[in-house]
């Protein structure tokens, strides 16, 4: 029997090998998302659990630096201010916490990338809708069938897959790829 790391590969590498049908899709993501930041606009991240740290990640790779030295990028992990998650989880629901702060700070022009494993979280469900009120474009970043948010974002890409390990593995490739798209559209690649 295979070690469980030896099974992990395996299952990771079957997947990769068919995320090359989501290249268009990624790509076109990528200009939406680059389109954005060009306009003056902002983008904003969210997610549950592994999805918060992604959206936490690649967030920074915005305001931080991806692959090459430029000015920093406007983008927003909205599960990172612990104030004001408990603040709306405590005083209104958990399942307000992005959409409050979507509402606050979301204005027409700006993004959301919305990433679930499951694509049925309902806070993330909820602030999808909140900026489709405030004319924020929405990406879903999502795994399975794509769940609720496929029918709901603007733009999806689906890592069709159902062990959320795996499905988080490749949401960071797309999520990195995805500034490295930004970073090229925005002419600051190398």
């Amino acid at each position: 029997m295979a070690s469980l790391f030896l099974q992990n590969l395996a299952e990771h590498q079957a997947l990769m090998a068919t995320l090359g049908t989501l290249d268009d899709t990624i790509a076109d993501a990528g200009r939406k998302l680059a389109d954005v930041l060009r306009g003056g606009g902002k983008l904003m991240f969210c997610g549950n659990g592994g999805s918060a740290a992604d959206a936490q990640h690649l967030a920074s790779e915005l305001t931080g630096r991806f692959i090459n030295d430029r000015k920093p990028l406007a983008g927003l992990a909205l599960n990172t201010d612990s104030s004001a998650l408990t603040c709306i989880g405590n005083d209104y629901s958990f399942d307000d916490v992005f959409a409050r702060q979507v509402s606050g700070l979301g204005r027409a022009g700006d993004g959301l990338v919305a990433i679930s494993t499951s694509g049925n979280s309902r806070n993330v469900l909820r602030a999808v809708a909140a900026a489709r009120e405030a004319g924020v474009f929405t990406l879903g970043l999502l795994g399975r069938d794509g769940g609720a948010l496929l029918r709901e974002c603007d733009a999806a890409i689906v890592v069709p897959h159902g062990v959320t390990a795996r499905i988080q593995e490749a949401h960071i490739l797309v999520g990195h790829t995805l500034c490295g798209l930004i970073e090229r559209e925005l002419g600051v690649a190398g």
